[in-house]
């Protein structure tokens, strides 16, 4: 059964900006992964079709698609999870997510729809949106 990953992209203004920052990186490693410190147990579930969604501003707004899972140790000798994903950056529908650290597992059932073409919510402010999803209106 597929499982999702979520994380929170620290210092990322939005979904442009985590494209840009990720192109950078890339040509920096020299390939498209990010860095943790724990290495998923259920691995084999997310490389099972998983996503890593990304959390920009209080808001669920794009996923790539997970592609392996590498364990190795910082230069201090710690422990690290090397996780690779596909560069294709798919938007999603904006869903609120309230900080937290790390990562988290996302159930397949509770992870946000892909957008298909523009969201014309994304011109209202976030928390006007926020507040028309509360209310059933979106």
């Amino acid at each position: 059964m597929t499982v999702h990953l979520i994380k929170l992209a620290v210092g990322i203004d939005d979904f442009e900006h985590l494209r840009k920052i990720q192109r950078q990186r890339r040509r920096e490693r020299g390939k498209s992964v990010f860095y943790t410190r724990n290495t998923p147990r259920r691995a084999e579930e997310l490389l099972d079709g998983g996503s890593i969604y990304w959390v920009i501003k209080g808001y669920v707004r794009a996923r790539q698609l997970l592609k392996g899972f590498t364990s190795t140790e910082d230069d201090e000798g710690q422990p690290l999870c090397v996780a690779r994903y596909d560069m294709r950056l798919v938007p999603t529908v904006l869903m609120p997510k309230r900080p937290f650290q790390g990562w988290r597992y996302l159930e397949a059932k509770d992870a946000p729809a892909d957008r298909v073409g523009r969201d014309p919510m994304e011109d209202l402010p976030p928390k006007m949106v926020e507040e028309l999803r509360s209310l059933g209106l979106l």
